[in-house]
């Protein structure tokens, strides 16, 4: 399948199911998108439009994190302690 074939499962996989973490990036990038002409309609210079726009895109993608799963960060994994249930367990906790 190569590269093209992954791609295409990527997207077929986003568009029928997708993760909490791809919704909310997916709303995160479209208020990238929609700050970024407000700020091009009212003559903003680029570097200023760019800058605020990935700005506003982190503030978004921070606050609908908060809002759809009820807490900012997710909580440091206590993978290690056997008497908890497991909260979170991190991919790339050693």
């Amino acid at each position: 399948m190569g590269v093209f074939g992954d791609l295409k499962n990527d997207v077929v996989g986003f568009v029928r199911n997708p993760t909490d973490e791809q919704k909310i990036l997916l709303v995160a990038f479209v208020s990238m998108a929609v700050s970024d002409r407000y700020f091009y309609y009212n003559d903003i210079p680029f570097v200023v439009r760019t800058t605020a726009a990935v700005g506003v895109g982190f503030i978004v993608m921070f606050v609908v994190s908060y809002l759809y799963t009820g807490q900012l960060v997710p909580p440091d994994g206590n993978v290690d302690d056997d008497e908890e249930p497991e909260e979170y367990v991190d991919e790339l906790d050693p």
